[in-house]
């Protein structure tokens, strides 16, 4: 079965103190900052991986994003996936979901026939879990969101998913998406083998005029969502501890909760 797995390069947690964010477009600097594959998207890597070694075929990975991206599909053919992709264009700046997945959609058009696409369940700098029932949206292909099992039987997948308080088996036809949770499987590593593999395979590259796209539904111009405003939060003032005998404590507590009018 021919698998896509879509990842995308988030900032490494480690690397915090070093995020700047940029004024004009109140996007991130991702240049600045060094960049790890979202570990959602290492899940769907791996389970993509494992229903290839059970059922053959193939497993493509695509990530949108700057041209440092390199390094994390690098590290997904170094788990093992047979081919990778960037899709990387300056006009692709400041994209939000919504042209993200639209981007991403046109990418997989291009790529062709599919069976499955697989995605983490969200990305750890933004938390928005979108992107992936969006792309389901653009390409018009069911779709299953936080699944922690996964099941292929001929051209019918079966998945548990997580919800609040219980979980759910459904049932689809392929070609179909899922995104997956950390509950699914646990990640490999890359072998010394799949390491030096990995350096000698090729990353394609494509741009916004490689794939059928409106430009008008891509970047900052195809963003409705647009961030008007990022400040770091004030920290809540210091505590005070008062000490001494109870009566005494206690008048003094009183006197500075009526200076603070809560009582």
């Amino acid at each position: 079965m021919d698998i896509v797995v879509c990842i995308k390069q988030v900032p490494d947690t480690e690397e915090l103190p070093h995020i700047r964010v940029n004024p004009e477009t109140n996007t991130l600097v991702r240049e600045s900052v060094k960049g790890i594959i979202n570990p959602f998207d290492e899940n769907a890597i791996e389970e993509a991986l494992r229903l290839r070694e059970a059922k053959g075929g193939r497993v493509t990975v695509v990530s949108m994003g700057p041209p440092q991206a390199k390094e994390a599909l690098r590290k997904a053919l170094a788990m093992g996936a047979d081919q990778a992709i960037l899709i990387s264009d300056s006009s692709f700046a400041g994209s939000d979901t919504l042209a993200t997945s639209y981007t991403l959609a046109m990418g997989i058009r291009k790529i062709g026939k599919f069976d499955l696409l697989l995605l983490g369940k969200q990305a750890i700098d933004g938390d928005t879990a979108q992107v992936g029932p969006g792309l389901a949206e653009w390409l018009s292909i069911p779709q299953i969101t936080y699944a922690r099992k996964i099941e292929v039987n001929g051209n019918q997948i079966r998945a548990e998913r997580t919800l609040e308080d219980a979980f759910e088996m459904v049932e689809v036809t392929l070609p179909c998406l899922a995104t997956v949770t950390k509950e699914i499987n646990i990640p490999r590593y890359p072998s010394l083998k799949g390491l030096l593999s990995a350096k000698r395979k090729e990353v394609l590259v494509w741009g916004a005029d490689d794939l059928s796209l409106d430009r008008k539904r891509i970047g900052l111009e195809g963003s409705p969502t647009q961030v008007i405003k990022i400040f770091t939060p004030q920290p809540p003032p210091k505590g005070e501890i008062l000490t001494g005998e109870i009566p005494e404590v206690a008048d003094r507590l009183i006197e500075k909760l009526r200076e603070r009018k809560i009582l």
